[in-house]
């Protein structure tokens, strides 16, 4: 990994010290972490994220599937 240096003002510095150590971060992880994000803001799209996590589910309905009338009949939802 390589090294960078930044220049920031004082008090940004000391403000943005004070919000990783609350987030329980360092400084340099929380710059990664918000240079990452948005170079590949794909990475953190909430739609792409549900759908990887609903791919990665592994429900077991054995030969059912649903039909029009089974989703509208009332006992489904009775």
């Amino acid at each position: 990994m390589k090294n960078v240096t930044l220049s920031l003002p004082e008090d940004l510095l000391s403000r943005s010290r004070k919000y990783a150590q609350q987030h329980g971060t360092s400084l340099n992880e929380l710059i990664r972490m918000l240079l990452k994000r948005q170079v590949n803001p794909e990475e953190n799209d909430p739609v792409q994220k549900l759908l990887a996590h609903t791919q990665s589910l592994s429900i077991k309905t054995k030969d059912w599937k649903w039909n029009r009338a089974d989703i509208y009949d009332r006992k489904v939802f009775s």
